[in-house]
């Protein structure tokens, strides 16, 4: 056990050197190095020129809000212009619209009377081709039954009751009774 115990105090005596001489390695390094650094770093004064990189800056935010102000105003002005003129073409177009408007009804109304005039004309035509028919109708009635009656025109009452007893047709009644019972007969 004790050389167990020396061998860990000698491991342990050895890790502690090397460590020091690890620490005293770096630490000469390091200023070995900062000792260089003021020589590799140039003393360089950097606010003049973040100074001018935000004076550029400033005076471009200053014309680009400029611009941006006159472009505004420009197209204020071209738009209240525009309205103007859209409005004046907007009145233009509505007006003549109405008037089209108008003269579309105008001619609706005098197609409409024309129309109206027309079915009255043809309705009065048709009523009046109805009475000529009827006339007509009435005047060859009376043809075909004038027709009908000269057949029997000119015989004797006994003529005429012998006909009509051969149809087993009644044989009173004067000449003309008789001659009508007969036509009205030839008729069915």
């Amino acid at each position: 056990m004790e050389s167990m115990t020396r061998q860990y105090s000698t491991v342990a005596s050895q890790a502690s050197d090397a460590t020091e001489k690890a620490a005293d390695f770096w630490t000469q390094g390091v200023g070995k190095l900062a000792g260089r650094l003021p020589a590799l770093l140039p003393q360089v004064d950097l606010v003049p020129a973040v100074e001018r990189y935000f004076d550029f800056v400033q005076r471009a935010v200053t014309m680009n809000r400029s611009i941006a102000v006159e472009w505004a105003q420009a197209v204020g002005a071209l738009s209240g212009a525009a309205r103007e003129r859209a409005a004046s073409a907007s009145e233009v177009v509505r007006e003549r619209a109405e008037s089209a408007g108008e003269a579309v009804r105008e001619r609706a109304e005098s197609f409409e009377r024309a129309a109206s005039e027309q079915a009255e004309k043809a309705e009065k035509a048709q009523e009046e081709l109805a009475r000529e028919a009827r006339r007509i109708e009435r005047q060859n009635a009376r043809e075909a039954h004038e027709k009908a009656r000269a057949r029997y025109q000119g015989m004797t009452k006994a003529e005429l009751s012998d006909l009509l007893a051969r149809r087993d047709l009644p044989k009173t009644g004067n000449v003309d009774e008789l001659v009508e019972r007969l036509v009205e007969a030839d008729g069915k």
